[in-house]
């Protein structure tokens, strides 16, 4: 007879019942393997990370899940937090990045405040110092003070897991906020003791669901009417639209109106649609619009530098409510998902909206225009356009603090959501090297190439021993002057040549990247560049193609592109 049955048998039957089943499915876990259950029972399967001490213990649960879950050590915690947000960039998904605390936790913190400033999902699994040793300021090894603060305001949220049976239920918090709302990254700190603990329990975890915004159908009707009656609409997207491409397409083209976006809006509508422009082409239009919608941004530039009056209308769609009225306040404020969100209205704009006439051909016009008001960008437009021409469309370029990416902001044409990835309004020199990294992780049966200089390669050049190690075959094209090149132009133009700390010394790169084990290609003019990529394409190591260029580069500035033409 099974067990369950015989204890029915007794006169509480029910209470033993459920007692021996209780028994039954517990299992002692240590803190260590709770926590990465969780990760696993979240859909996690990558993990990047550096062991030491505070955290021997999960990298023993790590060992003891090596089937379900991979770690990819880099060689500096920086690279770390940068492959999760790549990572997190590329697919949409999760980027979880695990560091020891103190100095460790320190060093990642530029990745971590960039995946702040880019609305990504990254998570910051961070180790602390023994529970006993907290507030004590006994000087243990990588003690700082108060790290919880630190992390807390990097992140939309942040907790410390308080025993073994705590980490199934923080980690599941913390992917509840990393799902709902405005996608901003998390942490979750867990001492050593805590992660060393064996405790017998029953593991059970649940994933917490996040809430469904809805869409105030009386703010729906209102947006409706106002871009109905438009007759100058103009629509701005950012990274809070990236899941709702379709959406944005059927509003545009119902409207005619045309889609401006930048660095994290790329791709939202294809470059290829005749209604898809770059964001400082707006200007020319910025006059005349009677309504402006920003889906998923705020619209900065124009509303900050372009001006506006009582006639013009703004409508924010955010899923943030904070966003709302940081710049000016809007017309009509709609707090809610991007995509689901414009579905309602696009139904309800049916009985508004008139025939339209085409803004095609008025649009290619501006897209020509804005293409002759580049044209002083050379040799980066060249060098762009053998890129675009040779990346497939789901490739990924990643831009940097280099004039080649500045020019990319302004003139990559992008196809698909998610294949442009820039640093935003944070600018961290240094990031895309160890960032592409982490989109190849993610998209490892896709290009990834990297922009970058020689100044911000430097940051993350011991990265390409990672990318041997784990073969991620990420492409870098190296432009090479051998300065800090913008800093140096606005020493000689704007602080009457007071050159001072810009000037660098390099190694050949080339020969570096051999010594490392991944493959180092020249490169001295653009038609080369061509037959080198064809060669790097799908190759599983990385590859380094240094490009040397002039130190007079011409300087990329979006207002001296508007006025080239007027």
């Amino acid at each position: 007879m099974p067990i369950w049955a015989l204890a029915n048998d007794s006169n509480n039957g029910i209470d033993c019942h459920i007692s021996l089943n209780l028994e039954i499915m517990k299992e002692k876990l240590t803190g260590g393997q709770a926590s990465v259950k969780s990760l696993i029972a979240e859909g996690v399967d990558t993990v990047f990370g550096l062991p030491g001490v505070q955290n021997d213990w999960l990298y023993n649960a790590f060992f003891d899940y090596k089937d379900k879950i991979r770690v990819i050590h880099p060689r500096h915690e920086q690279a770390a937090a940068y492959m999760a947000l790549g990572y997190s960039l590329a697919s949409g998904k999760e980027g979880i990045y695990n560091v020891v605390p103190g100095p460790g936790f320190l060093n990642s913190t530029a990745g971590l405040v960039t995946a702040y400033g880019l609305n990504a999902k990254v998570m910051c699994l961070v180790g602390q110092i023994p529970s006993k040793a907290q507030g004590k300021n006994w000087s243990v090894l990588h003690e700082i003070p108060d790290q919880m603060s630190i992390l807390k305001n990097l992140t939309k949220w942040a907790e410390k897991v308080d025993s073994v049976a705590d980490a199934p239920f923080k980690i599941a918090q913390a992917f509840k906020q990393l799902r709902g709302g405005r996608p901003r990254p998390v942490g979750v700190e867990v001492s050593m003791d805590i992660l060393e603990r064996p405790e017998e329990m029953d593991f059970n975890y649940k994933t917490i669901p996040t809430e469904n915004l809805t869409i105030d159908e009386n703010l729906a009707e209102a947006a409706a009417r106002l871009l109905g009656e438009a007759k100058h609409p103009l629509i701005f997207v950012g990274s809070g639209a990236l899941e709702a491409g379709e959406e944005v397409r059927q509003l545009a083209e119902a409207l005619q109106a045309p889609v401006f976006s930048y660095r994290t809006g790329k791709g939202i509508l294809s470059s290829r649609h005749p209604l898809s422009l770059p964001l400082p082409a707006a200007h020319w239009l910025w006059k005349d619009a009677d309504v402006v919608i920003g889906i998923g941004s705020q619209v900065r530039d124009p509303l900050l530098k372009w001006g506006t009056d009582d006639q013009l209308k703004f409508i924010s769609l955010n899923i943030d409510p904070s966003v709302h009225d940081k710049i000016t306040k809007p017309t009509l404020s709609i707090t809610a998902d991007a995509s689901m969100a414009l579905s309602v209205v696009i139904q309800k704009l049916k009985k508004y909206n008139p025939v339209r006439t085409s803004k095609v051909h008025e649009m290619l016009a501006i897209k020509e225009r804005w293409a002759k008001a580049t044209a002083y960008l050379e040799p980066q437009s060249t060098y762009l356009k053998i890129i675009r021409e040779e990346l497939p469309d789901e490739g990924i370029l990643l831009d940097e603090l280099t004039q080649v990416g500045f020019a990319s902001r302004m003139i990559w044409e992008s196809y698909l959501p998610r294949t442009y990835l820039s640093t935003g309004y944070m600018g961290t020199l240094g990031w895309g090297f160890a960032t592409a990294l982490g989109a190849k992780v993610a998209k490892p049966d896709v290009p990834v190439v990297s922009l970058t200089g020689d100044g911000g390669f430097m940051f993350n050049i011991q990265e390409l021993a990672t990318a041997v190690q784990h073969k991620i075959g990420v492409i870098v094209l190296l432009f090479n002057n051998n300065l800090y090149g913008n800093v140096r132009s606005m020493q000689e133009h704007l602080y009457d040549n007071r050159i001072i700390a810009t000037d660098l010394h390099n190694p050949d790169f080339v020969k570096l990247a051999q010594l490392f084990g991944a493959n180092g290609i020249r490169v001295n003019k653009p038609e080369d560049l061509r037959q080198a990529l064809r060669e790097s394409m799908y190759q599983s190591l990385p590859t380094i193609i240094e490009i040397p260029i002039s130190k007079d580069i011409p300087s990329t500035d979006d207002f001296k592109a508007l006025g080239k033409i007027r």
